[in-house]
């Protein structure tokens, strides 16, 4: 389910990319988790539609996703995949400017 999450955010970042833009996946360790980033420099996703980027079946642009064959179902199959591993999600994006979607994982089990 994780390599489905990860091949998501990949795809949205190459889809909705612009001519010419870039793609990075990171994975970066810190202290207490491990984190990783897929960013873009692509179409980004304007303030109001960040709040539900994750729900089943939802598209920021409904005509883009149909030119490009978008269900909305690639964002929630990653929300789902982060909360089977204890995974939080951290978004960073601005219209026109890209996109960042953050996976952090936590290195140690939280004790009773």
């Amino acid at each position: 389910m994780l390599c489905g999450a990860v091949y998501n955010l990949c795809d949205n970042a190459v889809k909705y990319n612009r001519r010419g833009g870039s793609v990075v996946v990171a994975v970066e360790p810190a202290e207490d988790e491990v984190r990783l980033t897929v960013s873009d420099t692509g179409i980004g996703i304007p303030p109001e539609h960040q709040d539900r980027i994750f729900e089943r079946f939802y598209r920021v642009d409904k005509s883009h996703s149909k030119e490009t064959g978008g269900t909305g179902l690639g964002l929630s199959i990653v929300k789902h995949a982060a909360r089977l591993h204890g995974a939080a999600i951290d978004l960073r994006s601005e219209a026109g400017r890209g996109t960042s979607v953050t996976l952090r994982f936590m290195k140690k089990p939280k004790g009773p």
